[in-house]
């Protein structure tokens, strides 16, 4: 069994969760209860010292319901137009959430032009590094009613590859993507019953990715296994460690910060002159 002690002491977090974690599958509406939780755990993360980021997805899901679209639009414009709605209701959900236990967050939006260009690049990081200064949670999306670049995945791809880029920009120690699943399987467990989780990758090879899949088994997220290896990669270039454990259970936070042996850790192993500009201009995370 791997030592996770070394997790006890990060103190620069990013926490991804999709819309899947986000929403009643029945309905699509957003899950209170599971946000409230995730609020509570984050401003106590908060509350201990620790710099925490909140990257959610869930804005064309929660825009698409409030419109009434009872299936994912596949046409730009509607799909952006649900964004609009749904970032609205989403980021005031969590601002409600948050006040609760008199903690503030922050909404920043991006798009891979945020990345690209050196000034608002600057800008963006020295912004992070302001709030964290005051003691805010940043609440991170794609800027979906802006995004161009790919039809159904945005410019980044997915806010997988997202938060690893956040991530990288400003310099965090731990990444945790909140997943449908418990982890990193040897096959997708939807699909193979004979699937098994692997509880640590120490490195990102021809077999790990091998073993990647593309599906999430549902129609609200956008990133399959793959773009969570993607997203792997770049933590781990960057120097942080990333865990994916399962969203159902927002709880699994804690444990992965207490050291607990859940979800699949992916060891960080920062490489040499690493720069995050090289994985957006060449899309090597794609």
């Amino acid at each position: 069994m791997q030592n996770r002690q070394h997790l006890i002491n990060k103190k620069r977090i990013v926490v991804k969760i999709g819309s899947a974690s986000l929403t009643h599958a029945e309905t699509g509406h957003l899950n209170l209860d599971k946000m409230e939780r995730l609020v509570r755990i984050l401003t106590n993360l908060r509350n201990q010292g620790k710099d925490v980021i909140l990257v959610s997805s869930g804005a064309i899901a929660v825009g698409r319901n409030a419109l009434g679209f009872l299936d994912k639009p596949s046409q730009r414009s509607i799909k952006q137009a649900c964004a609009a709605v749904g970032q609205a209701r989403l980021i005031m959900v969590y601002q409600k959430l948050f006040a609760e236990y008199n903690q503030i967050t922050a909404q920043i939006l991006m798009t891979k032009d945020t990345m690209l260009n050196d000034i608002s690049r600057n800008n963006a990081q020295n912004t992070f590094n302001e709030l964290f200064r005051m003691g805010v949670i940043p609440i991170v999306n794609e800027n979906d009613t802006v995004s161009t670049d790919e039809l159904d995945t945005g410019d980044f791809g997915d806010n997988d590859t997202l938060s690893a880029i956040v991530t990288a920009l400003v310099a965090g120690d731990l990444l945790i993507l909140l997943s449908d699943i418990d982890g990193f399987y040897t096959d997708d467990p939807h699909k193979n019953k004979n699937a098994k989780m692997i509880s640590l990758v120490e490195e990102i090879n021809d077999e790990v990715l091998d073993m990647a899949k593309s599906s999430t088994g549902c129609n609200l997220g956008t990133g399959g296994m793959a773009t969570k290896l993607s997203a792997a990669k770049i933590a781990n270039a960057s120097g942080a460690d990333m865990v994916i454990t399962n969203g159902e259970n927002v709880r699994n936070i804690n444990h992965v910060i207490a050291g607990k042996d859940i979800g699949t850790l992916f060891m960080a192993h920062k490489a040499k002159d690493f720069n995050i500009m090289d994985y957006i201009r060449t899309k090597q995370y794609s």
